[in-house]
């Protein structure tokens, strides 16, 4: 397949993933209609990950990318960087389960719309198992946004969504770790007025492998964002207060 006949790059940010990764790709083959390739970003030569993508059994291309700095932030930044379709998603390597809805992703971005959130809190979502003070942080938080701040989306801290082209061309990405350029990029897209949507999505608390989700360090982060969409809808701060990329326009 031809990089002008690939709909969709699939982003995967990997450390040490070689229990979860062959199930990752095996529930994208069976599950995914679009035609896509995965971007793997690891850290270092030695993850485990790459050894155990020697016994892929792939129909899709798998191309393998090093990280140009440590952590889940510069994996996704350096995935967004390499990628080239008109529509790209973050999806994380221990959630084979949830392969059956980019399909239903992909739609919505035809559809017009610029970020597509993989929801666990609307109609038909799930989130279970974890502790118990980030799924109240993670269920607050969102609950806050979607009804005060009139942010059209019900899960706003889920790392893994879809992106169109567009935004990722045009708006500056300011964070600079862990996930929470998800949220920065759903925030900005409310404030440029572009389309958000969503679909039910699952989130099981993960078997295997160990989690790099650092709430502690991390929710400051996700703090600003939260008053950047409060300052979108009571500040009625427009598109032309959004920071952009060196030459892009909107």
């Amino acid at each position: 397949m031809t990089e002008k006949e690939v709909e969709l790059d699939i982003i995967m940010p990997v450390y040490n993933e070689g229990e979860n990764i062959l199930d990752a790709l095996e529930g994208l083959r069976h599950g995914v209609k679009t035609s896509f390739r995965v971007f793997v970003c690891y850290d270092f030569d030695e993850d485990n990950t790459l050894k155990a993508l020697e016994k892929a059994d792939c129909d899709f291309d798998i191309v393998l990318v090093k990280n140009r700095s440590t952590g889940p932030h510069e994996a996704v930044m350096t995935g967004f960087e390499r990628s080239s379709a008109g529509a790209v998603i973050t999806y994380p390597a221990d959630e084979a389960y949830n392969a059956e809805i980019i399909d239903r992703m992909y739609a919505k971005f035809k559809e017009g719309n610029d970020v597509v959130v993989a929801s666990r809190l609307t109609k038909g979502g799930e989130m279970s198992g974890g502790p118990r003070f980030k799924s109240f942080l993670v269920r607050s938080g969102s609950f806050f946004l979607h009804h005060f701040a009139a942010l059209p989306a019900t899960d706003a801290t889920y790392g893994w969504r879809m992106f169109s082209r567009r935004i990722i061309n045009t708006v500056e990405i300011e964070s600079t770790a862990g996930f929470t350029y998800a949220i920065e990029l759903l925030v900005k897209c409310h404030r440029l007025k572009w389309n958000i949507d969503e679909v039910p999505a699952r989130w099981l608390m993960r078997e295997k492998g160990e989690s790099r989700f650092n709430l502690r360090k991390w929710f400051p982060l996700y703090a600003k964002w939260f008053f950047y969409a409060l300052a979108t809808t009571y500040l009625r701060r427009g598109p032309d207060t959004v920071k952009l990329k060196p030459g892009a326009k909107i």
